[in-house]
């Protein structure tokens, strides 16, 4: 009988602690997103968390015709779509290969591409600056594409391993019997059934592409080659005076795409990370 009271005490409990979480993670964002429709003399005497008396769009304005938000944007834009078009048309068919292709050394190939997690990002960039520089690919789409494609196929092929690892061997057996080659198979059967992990890649991999800063920074100094996270520097101004609405309206718009993107295939990403966790 006191089973009951007891399990809505704990329910009730883990509600408050997930509620405070909630808190601590949409409070920056509901923030940003206030604070950029505020005047600026909202922004430096009101409450952070206060509403603005109207919503202001010149802080928007402003961004763009002092800025070159749009140019970052499109930047930003073709870098993430190239590196996650890569990351998946070398991490699929790896994946396709170790799982289902059996050779001798695939357990070995895929713990090799494991390893690549382990690697730090600052221990590559003296020597991809050096490469880079003797190669002219410095101020390049090339130069953050690469790197980062590198970086994001050893957790891509993972996924796709884990995924894959638990296809029916019969089901591409009856495909060969029919008369399918296995580049046939791939992409007429496998890569359709991994949509879901397919686009878990692609939104993890977009978050972390889309807020890329260390690449950028190495290897970007040319101002029309400047992805987002670089441009919101532009605000800066003479002795360190920061137009505060407008990098607020920046942020805002730098943010939006990411927010979309997660809450538009949030279903599939769950569902991707589960994948391949139960055998069916």
């Amino acid at each position: 009988m006191k089973t009951a009271p007891l399990n809505i005490g704990v329910r009730t409990l883990f509600y408050m602690i997930l509620a405070v979480f909630v808190v601590i993670q949409v409070y920056p964002i509901f923030w940003v997103i206030i604070s950029s429709f505020k005047t600026q003399a909202e922004v430096m005497s009101s409450a952070p968390y206060s509403l603005p008396g109207s919503f202001y769009l010149g802080n928007y304005v402003s961004m763009l015709q002092n800025s070159q938000i749009p140019t970052y944007f499109m930047n930003s834009s073709i870098v993430a779509v190239l590196t996650l078009f890569f990351t998946i048309v070398i991490g699929a068919p790896a994946a396709f290969a170790i799982e289902k292709m059996k050779f001798g050394a695939g357990n070995q190939v895929l713990a090799f591409f494991l390893l690549g997690i382990m690697i730090p990002i600052f221990v590559t960039l003296l020597p991809m600056f050096q490469i880079y520089n003797a190669l002219g690919l410095r101020n390049t789409f090339t130069s953050l594409i690469l790197p980062q494609v590198g970086f994001n196929l050893p957790i891509c092929i993972y996924l796709y391993s884990g995924f894959m690892r638990y296809v029916p061997n019969s089901l591409i057996e009856s495909a060969h019997l029919d008369g399918a080659g296995s580049f046939k198979i791939f992409t007429s059967i496998i890569l359709p059934m991994s949509k879901n992990t397919t686009i878990t890649i692609i939104t993890f991999n977009f978050i972390f592409i889309w807020n890329e800063f260390i690449f950028a920074n190495t290897f970007m100094t040319s101002s029309s080659m400047k992805t987002l996270p670089l441009g919101l520097k532009d605000f800066v101004g003479l002795y360190g005076f920061t137009d505060w609405g407008a990098t607020y309206a920046a942020i805002t718009v730098t943010i939006l795409p990411t927010l979309l993107i997660y809450f538009i295939l949030n279903k599939s990403v769950i569902e991707g990370m589960a994948a391949g966790a139960v055998k069916s």
